[in-house]
Order: structure tokens, then C-alpha cells, then sequence
């Protein structure tokens, strides 16, 4: 499989962290021979970001099961279980508020990608394919991610 990075997240964070992403305003600079491909994409108020998490490290030892951000009140799950970044293949998939298209830079909110991070592609968020009506998680799921966004 090839991917191409299509642009690289410009982001204050430099560094993976775990609390604080809703705040972080960040850029994603689309290589500008793309960028005709941004037309209309100021229209929707959120859009889809795919990503390579470039830093992370995947040691089975260690990844393939484990607490959640290492925390003893969280139950000890599998990789698959978990929106962790250590994983067999470091893909990032955020959904994120658009703030402004100029040329081929786009503004966003929300971005959980630190600065100099390979963007995968970029999707419009669609409610009717996005949301999932009646969705359910365990209960661990909201104190884990209590202060993340």
C-alpha cells in the first residue's frame, strides 16, 4: 500500500499529549498543486482529517493490550478497543471544526495531530454517514476522555 502525504499539519503542539485538544487551533497546508480540490469545502462546518502519526511506536509487548493512556481506574484492553496512538499502523482519523479556507491552507479546531504531522486526506463531514444514531460505549470511555477535547 502507498500513501501520499496531500499537506502537513502547522500545529503550537509540538509533542503527543493527552487532555486539551478542543482548544488547539491549527493549519493543515494542503500542497498547493491540490488545492483546487478544496473548492466548496468552506461550506461545511467540520470536516474529516486522516493522518499519520509519524512519532508514535507500535511494540506489541507493550501496545497490543494495556490501559488506556496507562491509567490503573481503566480496564485492560486490547489495541482495537482503544482510539490509542501506539498502534500496528499509526493512522489518526479526528473530526474537526473548519474555521476558514485560505487558498490552500485550512484553519481547524480540535485537531488532535502535533506540528509536522503527514495529512492522509481530508473528507467533508457528512452527519449521514458520520453520526451513528444509537451509538453506545463501555463507561470507562467518558472518564477517559474527560478534558481530551
Amino acid at each position: 500500500m502507498n500513501c501520499t502525504p496531500i499537506g502537513t499539519v502547522r500545529s503550537p503542539v509540538t509533542e503527543g499529549v493527552d487532555s486539551g485538544w478542543g482548544g488547539v487551533v491549527s493549519e493543515i497546508h494542503i500542497d498547493r498543486e491540490l488545492s483546487a480540490g478544496l473548492a466548496g469545502l468552506d461550506s461545511f462546518s467540520h470536516i474529516v482529517v486522516v493522518f499519520d502519526m509519524h512519532k508514535s511506536t507500535w511494540t506489541p509487548g507493550n501496545d497490543l493490550a494495556r490501559r488506556p493512556r496507562g491509567r490503573a481506574d481503566m480496564p485492560h484492553l486490547g489495541i482495537f478497543c482503544q482510539r490509542a496512538k501506539h498502534r500496528p499502523n499509526p493512522i489518526g482519523i479526528t473530526t474537526v471544526r473548519l474555521l476558514g479556507v485560505d487558498g490552500n491552507v485550512l484553519k481547524v479546531q480540535g485537531l488532535d495531530a502535533i506540528d509536522g504531522t503527514p495529512v492522509l486526506d481530508i473528507k467533508p463531514y457528512f452527519p449521514q454517514f458520520d453520526e451513528a444514531s444509537g451509538a453506545r460505549t463501555p463507561e470507562w470511555v467518558n472518564r477517559l476522555m474527560t478534558g481530551y477535547f
